[in-house]
């Protein structure tokens, strides 16, 4: 319980500190912001797989959007660290990659 509570504490630090770039493409920003707790090939780990088969490639792009700004369960919002633009890149690289 311990360990769970310091990575979600590590995360909302990571979260409200690093900002990718204005124009970092999907790829950068998941492997900046979501990699650690979604894994680098997307497969999960602290946070849910979100590669082709899982759950969130079978959600509509709405519900990445509000997950990604809003937060989901342990997961921060990113609504203060990335542009409208910056979540549609991710939300397509999101869907690049679920298709395999």
């Amino acid at each position: 319980m311990k360990r769970v509570l310091a990575v979600c504490i590590g995360a909302l630090l990571v979260s409200s500190c690093l900002r990718p770039a204005p124009e970092a493409g999907g790829e950068e920003i998941y492997l900046e912001l979501c990699s650690n707790c979604h894994g680098v090939q997307l497969q999960g780990g602290l946070g849910p797989a979100l590669g082709p088969g899982s759950n969130s490639a079978d959600q509509p792009d709405e519900f990445l959007r509000v997950s990604i700004t809003d937060g989901r369960g342990r997961m921060p919002s990113f609504s203060s660290t990335l542009s409208e633009s910056q979540v549609d890149r991710l939300i397509s690289y999101l869907r690049q990659e679920q298709s395999g």
